[in-house]
């Protein structure tokens, strides 16, 4: 299984989808754009999802659904918005099929033309807040803090398996609030569940920040985000968090009585991960050998192979592999015992490191009778006999170790490739040598902005937040204008 997997050297894109596909993580779909999710994949996401929604019901929220399908004139409603969707949209126009006339294939039947085209959903602040405004009246109908796991349509034309396909799997805030500060607090606390969810879940180390206008999310007012930084040197965005201001309620005519018995448009956020995380998770601590993934996530933490050669060693070493089994899982770890007959031990060794199992432990006759068991770290590889007895502890205290290891190792890495510059030569001098985040000043217009992108194709990131990055704040001039800038900002080439 690793043999079919490129070396990230000779060819980071091939690598890449090489251990998406060896992992049995996901797989093309007939449908060009779209993957099928397999087990492995799918498993990886319900584990993120479980973490995150405990997350946002401890911050309040509830979880709602709303339809799929999306009447196109809402999207016409707020201008931003559909200037940034529409050439992404699917656009549904019949409601049934019939034969051709030829008999040969089937056709959309004239007579069931839709009196009014549906788009599937690219994100739901339209239909959402058609809905809100049928809800509140009052400021007692206040706020509304609402999520939806769901899936979106955005018609891609370049796509690769999780970081860009037409359908995808996320989940989507969309929260009401009586106050303008309210609205900001809500969006300012959503950015540091998703940064703590990528730091100490998915040891993702991010930086926070605020989106330019040409890079915020269309129809809002900021966007605030979390960007991380690939074993490539490009960026990927790994959630955004959007203050909305009144633009949406203003579009959908949801206003609301205060407490001075005036009438206000309600102020608006929303937010969103997708399954976007699991490709940033696979390219941070990835390796040649397959995929490397943090324990606190994995679906399966532990997996015990059991080796013996005789019929006689059989019933010793399982009943041994079954006890430490439960005695892991009784301790709350995910464990599978693989007694496979079909397989040999040394293919197991195989298939579990390029599947990314963070543990893995090796038990036959001979560790039977000394009362021992080798463990292994799909972090470092590295192995060691250690005694079954306190074997709980010493497998949980390994796993945190994996990941606060994976954590530091891609935190280094992100350190090592940030560099500030001062001199466009230099910037794209890194940009060509290194990659990776570079800190520059800006003046802060969209022209620089689109030029800097055009020659270099790299984009500013984001603007970090106060206190994020130590001397982005210093006030300076811009590297390719000379203009005054107020501080350096986040460029990278990303996905």
């Amino acid at each position: 299984m690793a043999d079919v997997i490129t070396k990230r050297a000779d060819d980071y894109a091939q690598w890449y989808i090489d251990v998406v596909r060896a992992a049995k993580l996901a797989d093309y779909s007939p449908v060009r754009g779209c993957m099928i999710i397999r087990p492995n994949g799918y498993a990886l996401w319900e584990n993120m999802q479980a973490v995150l929604d405990r997350m946002f019901k401890e911050t309040g929220h509830e979880n709602a659904y709303f339809p799929v399908f999306i009447p196109q004139s809402f999207l016409s409603r707020e201008a931003q918005h559909v200037e940034g969707f529409a050439k992404e949209c699917a656009v549904v126009t019949h409601s049934r099929l019939t034969a051709n006339e030829d008999g040969d294939g089937l056709m959309p039947d004239p007579a069931s033309k839709l009196e009014e085209n549906l788009i599937v959903r690219p994100t739901s602040e339209t239909i959402i807040w058609h809905t809100y405004a049928n809800w509140i009246q009052s400021w007692r109908d206040l706020p509304i803090l609402l999520n939806q796991w769901a899936n979106v349509v955005r018609w891609e034309m370049r796509t690769r398996l999780f970081l860009r396909t037409m359908e995808f799997l996320w989940q989507e805030g969309h929260t009401a609030h009586a106050t303008k500060e309210e609205a900001i607090a809500e969006t300012k606390q959503m950015l540091e569940v998703y940064a703590t969810f990528a730091q100490e879940y998915m040891a993702v180390p991010v930086i926070r920040g605020v989106k330019t206008e040409s890079e915020r999310f269309a129809g809002a007012v900021d966007t605030y985000c979390i960007e991380a930084l690939m074993q490539d040197g490009k960026a990927l965005q790994a959630g955004t968090s959007h203050f909305l201001g009144q633009n949406f309620a203003k579009a959908f005519d949801c206003t609301f009585q205060n407490e001075n018995n005036e009438l206000e448009y309600v102020w608006a956020t929303s937010w969103g991960v997708s399954t976007r995380l699991i490709g940033a998770l696979i390219m941070t601590h990835s390796d040649d050998q397959g995929l490397v993934l943090p324990p606190r996530l994995a679906p399966r933490q532990v997996v015990i192979v059991p080796i013996y050669r005789k019929d006689g060693e059989r019933t010793a070493v399982l009943e041994a592999a079954e006890r430490i089994e439960r005695e892991l899982t009784d301790a709350g770890m995910t464990v599978r015992l693989d007694a496979r007959e079909a397989y040999r031990p040394g293919w197991k060794f195989n298939e579990y490191e390029v599947q990314g199992v963070p543990v893995r432990l090796a038990i036959g006759p001979r560790d039977v009778a000394n009362g021992t068991v080798e463990l292994a770290r799909r972090d470092t590889r590295e192995k060691a006999i250690v005694p079954q007895e306190g074997l709980a502890r010493r497998v949980q205290e390994t796993l945190e170790a994996i990941q606060q290891t994976l954590f530091d190792r891609a935190r280094a890495f992100r350190d090592a490739h940030t560099t500030p510059v001062d001199t466009y030569d230099d910037f794209k001098a890194v940009l060509e040598e290194t990659g990776g985040f570079v800190l520059a000043h800006w003046d802060g217009t969209a022209e620089t902005e689109a030029r800097i992108k055009e020659e270099t194709k790299a984009t500013i990131r984001c603007i970090p937040l106060p206190g994020e990055i130590e001397g982005t704040e210093e006030e300076g001039v811009d590297m390719l204008t000379g203009k005054p800038s107020r501080g350096r900002v986040v460029f990278a080439r990303a996905y």
